[in-house]
């Protein structure tokens, strides 16, 4: 299940990912105004990312920070790249979202979303 997916600004790749707010109805802060979500990659491997809701006017407006330019970084991301974040348990590996990175290719005069693969090995 998409909790949502998101074209990257510059603030996206440089600072932190601020999504929409429906995603919220699929995190559980327990009365916190933080969570830490563990996170599988497409490489399998277990990222934590932490998930902040910071008041926007009367609403809370999620973003991600801790852990997330590390992703950025790990799979190149820029700006007009896009982000998916899926809710998806992984009893093995401990994981409760999925998170898959996407860039905009064009294959026969198409344009597409292809899947973007780690640029670096840690």
């Amino acid at each position: 299940m998409e909790v949502f997916s998101k074209e990257l600004k510059a603030t996206d790749v440089g600072v932190k990912l601020s999504f929409p707010t429906h995603g919220l109805e699929h995190l559980d802060f327990a009365g916190s105004n933080s969570v830490d979500l563990r996170v599988k990659d497409s490489c399998g491997e277990l990222r934590v990312i932490r998930c902040w809701k910071r008041k926007n006017g009367d609403h809370d407006k999620p973003v991600l920070s801790s852990g997330w330019l590390k992703f950025v970084a790990d799979y190149g991301l820029g700006v007009g790249d896009k982000v998916v974040l899926l809710r998806e348990d992984d009893h093995s590996l401990g994981s409760q979202f999925r998170i898959e990175a996407r860039r905009k290719i064009v294959l026969l005069g198409r344009e597409a979303w292809g899947e973007v693969t780690r640029a670096t090995n840690y």
